[in-house]
């Protein structure tokens, strides 16, 4: 370890010495990297890019040094250059699907993961493939699509979800849309054939995390009392030539079979790639197949309404925002002070309060996401259940209590939308990115600001 030190010590002198000596501050920031001291190795990695801007080796272990700091969002930005490259290393694939993994986009990482080891068989990471549920699974948990064209084993995914819009706190001009656009048709079909549009149809919901995109769609299909069947990114993607392709077919069978039916796809950025940044003609296949169902080419999709959710519209196919597919892109922001009132009142619901003030409480969580705010209520809740442990009585939740929470809490939101002003401020050519715009609030005296400030 002394000498790891001393030799640290000797390569920063040479360095300051020969400042343009790129392949010794190289080794230095490799050094410093293995020595834990991750801050100094991104400095030096830095410094080296600005001499080699297109050195993928240095992005790579800048990238590397990043994940290590647990910068995981500020790595997948670096990776994301390298993973455009004509030919991107399986390397890099690998250390995105760590990145993603550890900021909870497991569809991503999944596919990451997938593309790593087809690449590379010797990267294989049996840890990694467990927690992302990818490992070997027997033969009764597999999802398989039969001669028939079904999925049997998402049978028992099916539901007729209890909740209803009364469940869902605020988001009162999205449910607005999804009215005219699911509801409405189903409840007053002749008025929608009078004027020739089909009962079917698809919504995109984008945003940050947490703020209830999944709940909404549930909730849509129990305003209907139509039956519910959720899509996970592991539910569709399969190892084995074609198989992804037919488990796609098999699950949109499923719901012509069971309308009307709410088909919900989370994290749908993680199929419908942008077909653009894929070198692979494996997922260009997934997604043309994902068109053509949508489409519905070669079946009647009347009484399937169709769901997506996706934390990142940015590298979603534009070709499924088209008419006839997803063809209502509404962006779910976080809830307002109206509805961050309505979301409390339903996480605190059944519990022991002594005249809980919710207004006071929503107005102390600007920026908060439902998850947010169910975050909080948790950590006061664990707060007063260790009081009334101690004085062996049920004690209950005070306004105080929220508030001494929140102000140990924090918005989750805040990275989202550092990420998606860029996006709105660079590729915003068609518009689509006009409500983050709007949300935002930019002007040209005070530049663009965020609705919160926390």
């Amino acid at each position: 370890m002394k000498s790891q030190e001393n030799l640290i010590r000797s390569l920063r002198e040479a360095v300051e010495q020969s400042p343009q000596n790129v392949d010794l501050r190289i080794h230095l920031a490799d050094l410093l990297l293995e020595a834990g001291q991750y801050p100094e190795a991104i400095q030096e990695y830095r410094a080296a890019l600005e001499s080699r801007p297109t050195d993928s080796s240095i992005k790579y272990s800048l990238a590397d040094s990043y994940f290590r700091s647990g910068k995981y969002d500020v790595a997948l930005v670096v990776l994301d250059e390298l993973l455009r490259l004509p030919d991107p290393s399986p390397k890099a694939f690998l250390l995105a699907a760590r990145c993603y993994y550890q900021s909870g986009q497991m569809g991503k990482a999944g596919e990451a993961y997938h593309r790593a080891v087809k690449a590379d068989p010797s990267l294989a990471d049996d840890a990694l493939s467990r927690v992302l549920g990818l490992s070997e699974r027997s033969e009764e948990d597999k999802v398989r699509v039969t001669a028939q064209g079904t999925v049997s084993d998402l049978n028992a995914g099916v539901e007729r979800p209890s909740v209803t819009f009364k469940n869902v706190g605020g988001m009162d001009k999205l449910k607005d849309e999804i009215r005219m656009k699911i509801i409405h048709p189903l409840t007053h079909p002749e008025m929608y054939r009078a004027y020739g549009k089909s009962i079917g149809g698809g919504i995109l919901m984008y945003g940050p995390p947490g703020c209830g995109k999944t709940h909404l769609a549930r909730a849509t299909a129990g305003e209907v009392n139509a039956r519910f069947l959720a899509i996970g990114i592991h539910d569709v993607l399969d190892m084995y030539l074609g198989q992804s392709e037919r488990n796609l077919h098999g699950i949109f069978e499923l719901a012509r079979a069971n309308t009307p039916c709410v088909l919900f796809f989370d994290e749908v950025d993680a199929l419908g790639a942008s077909r653009s940044d894929m070198r692979q003609s494996v997922g260009r296949h997934v997604i043309n197949q994902f068109l053509s169902e949508m489409d519905g080419i070669a079946s009647d999709n009347s009484g399937v309404l169709i769901l997506a959710a996706t934390n990142a519209p940015w590298y979603v196919d534009t070709a499924l925002r088209r008419p006839g597919r997803f063809d209502r892109v509404i962006f779910v922001p976080p809830p307002d002070d109206a509805a961050r009132t309505e979301i409390l009142k339903i996480i605190l619901e059944g519990k022991p309060l002594e005249s809980l003030n919710h207004e006071k409480v929503a107005a102390v969580t600007e920026g908060f996401s439902g998850a947010d705010l169910r975050g909080l209520v948790d950590m006061a809740v664990e707060q007063k259940l260790e009081d009334a442990m101690k004085k062996g009585k049920v004690l209950p939740l005070t306004t105080q209590d929220l508030v001494a929470a929140a102000k140990k809490s924090k918005s989750t939101t805040k990275d989202w939308f550092e990420t998606a002003k860029n996006y709105a401020l660079y590729s915003n050519q068609s518009g689509f990115y006009d409500d983050i715009v709007a949300y935002m609030n930019p002007s040209k005296d005070s530049g663009w600001k965020f609705p919160f400030s926390g």
